[in-house]
């Protein structure tokens, strides 16, 4: 998982997998994130392959983490698998999903 700063947002890769066999070591570096960065914090989906009941829990406490510090956690380049599940979960209400250029039509 890489994190990558500027003055207005964090970029964060989550990686391939956010479930439960990676959540320990994905959850720490996000809350690291929320915690010592500012702007906006940016969690870039693109390569993710996995996510389960375990992984979309880490992404909500990420969201209420960053709420609280006056953050907004945005998910970048969803694959539409990861979208799919957002969607019946009904998750893409809560969490702010960031729509391609192209879609915005």
């Amino acid at each position: 998982m890489r994190v990558a700063e500027n003055p207005e947002a964090q970029v964060v890769d989550v990686g391939n997998r956010l479930d439960v066999g990676t959540v320990a070591e994905v959850r720490p570096r996000l809350h690291e994130a929320v915690d010592t960065g500012q702007g906006d914090l940016i969690a870039d989906l693109s390569g993710l392959e996995m996510i389960d009941a375990t992984g979309l829990g880490v992404l909500v406490g990420t969201h209420r983490r960053a709420a609280a510090a006056g953050r907004r956690l945005i998910l970048r380049r969803v694959p539409p698998r990861v979208m799919r599940v957002l969607a019946v979960t009904r998750l893409n209400r809560v969490l702010t999903v960031e729509l391609p250029v192209g879609a915005v039509a």
